[in-house]
């Protein structure tokens, strides 16, 4: 479809942006240089001089978060603006010009763009990165994997004090056990505070679900850590006060984060409730508070996608094709999408294939297909994300099903996974021991293929030469 008039931009996060005006691919001028100011992109609008401003398409690539500012701007002005995936925009740019990249080029391949790819643009209908929601689910997933790294170095930390410190504190780390950490690592403090006040630290930091016997215990693994390591005064081996700093320095960052993520699931709440009023994302089968927020707030209004193919596509669930001829391969998934929505589209099946009956006929037939379980899941995401986005385009809620249409209840739904489609678990650990298998051939050749003097897993050959005899 031809457009009147295109501006494309290079967007520039600490430099002037640089424009281009092409009238039905022609160009008009190149090489604008203006900044995300207010003067600066009046001057432009009136350099445009537009007798409509919706004749105006603006292509822009959606770099970092400063496209945001700009991308609002002009579409309060009347002018429509559309994106294009900087990978799309790498390629041509290599095609027109493989040996010089620099901002005028970009600008004005962008004001072409809508002639020579017009089905790669999507038309920006939301604010992306600006959206509360959309920022604040990923801001939450990074920092749970931020507190997954603090607690694996705490459990490497408190590894050094015994595994008894384990039976009484457990592994998952609340928020009594990192109050505890974040003051008395050292056995020593722990024996010194006495059964007593560490009954009534206990109490206080769990609400009562920790009392005497978790001090007891405490007690008895510091005494226990003080045997294995003898006086722990340092001279035979441990400085238990400057292990004691180390765990509370991770004990301290952990709790930090424990607080925030929970602030940040009471303003997910609220923010979900307002995106979806009708809970339509969290009444699909596997799909809680945590993973309903991140699918609505990563996928934004359903009807900005033209199809559902193109939610799947947006997703990276889909598998890549190479088609030639009579030929047709699917490799691997594409992962062009959102990673933190399709990540969570596989926990949401992994969890649906246990309440939907035919989500786990379906998980069933795969894995009697020779399917490994990571790969049966990802078709089970795929399918679970194109029923959401239907429901939710729809306006109606997920309704469960049997197979053979029935509506049930997610008890019933439990109740039919469990009787009729249990998978063995020998299944799974034969298709993973073929997988290895498999994967051990390769290697193998490989390796065979490796020239004479690399490095090889094989002994030696100890047979003297007849150089060396003589």
């Amino acid at each position: 479809m031809t457009m009147a008039l295109t501006l494309g931009i290079d967007v520039a996060v600490r430099a002037e942006h640089q424009a281009t005006l092409a009238r039905d691919g022609a160009t008009v001028w190149r090489g604008r240089k203006f900044w995300t100011r207010p003067a600066d992109l009046e001057r432009l609008w009136a350099d445009l001089d537009l007798p409509d401003p919706a004749e105006l398409t603006v292509v822009v690539e959606p770099t970092r978060n400063a496209w945001i500012v700009l991308a609002e701007w002009f579409r309060r002005h009347g002018a429509r603006v559309v994106m294009v995936p900087t990978t799309q925009s790498a390629d041509l740019r290599k095609y027109y010009s493989k040996h010089t990249k620099n901002d005028r080029i970009d600008s004005e391949l962008l004001a072409r763009l809508p002639l020579l790819h017009p089905e790669g643009l999507r038309e920006y209908s939301g604010q992306g990165p600006a959206d509360s929601l959309r920022r604040l689910v990923k801001q939450r997933s990074t920092m749970v994997k931020r507190r997954v790294a603090v607690f694996a170095r705490l459990d490497a930390l408190v590894e050094l004090l015994g595994p008894a410190w384990y039976a009484v504190l457990g592994s998952n780390y609340g928020i009594a056990a990192l109050e505890f950490l974040a003051r008395y690592a050292d056995p020593h403090a722990v024996i010194r505070l006495g059964r007593a006040r560490l009954t009534r630290f206990l109490i206080a930091r769990s609400r009562g679900a920790w009392r005497d016997d978790h001090a007891a215990g405490l007690i008895t693994a510091a005494r226990e850590t003080l045997a294995l390591w003898g006086t722990g005064d340092g001279s035979d081996g441990m400085d238990f006060a400057e292990l004691a700093e180390d765990i509370a320095h991770e004990a301290e960052q952990a709790l930090f984060l424990t607080r925030q993520i929970r602030q940040i699931d009471e303003r997910v709440a609220n923010l979900y409730a307002d995106a979806d009023p009708a809970g339509i994302v969290a009444s699909a089968p596997g799909v809680g508070a945590v993973i309903s927020a991140v699918i609505a707030g990563r996928i934004g209004d359903p009807h900005r996608f033209t199809s559902l193919a193109a939610i799947r596509a947006y997703t990276g669930l889909v598998p890549k094709v190479n088609q030639s001829g009579v030929s047709k391969v699917e490799s691997s998934i594409t992962k062009a999408g959102d990673p933190l929505l399709r990540e969570t589209l596989c926990t949401a099946a992994d969890q649906a294939r246990r309440v939907d009956p035919q989500f786990a006929a379906k998980y069933q037939r795969l894995m009697v297909g020779d399917r490994h379980h990571e790969s049966a899941i990802c078709h089970l995401a795929t399918h679970l994300v194109t029923r959401i986005a239907a429901c939710m385009r729809a306006g109606q809620p997920y309704a469960l099903r049997d197979v053979d249409g029935t509506p049930i209840t997610e008890a019933e739904g439990r109740a039919i996974v469990k009787a009729r489609y249990k998978i063995d678990p020998r299944r799974r650990e034969n298709v993973r021991y073929q997988r290895m298998r498999e994967r051990r051939k390769q290697a193998a050749g490989q390796e065979s293929q490796e020239s004479r003097c690399a490095p090889t897993a094989q002994p030696a050959n100890t047979k003297p030469t007849s150089r060396q005899v003589a």
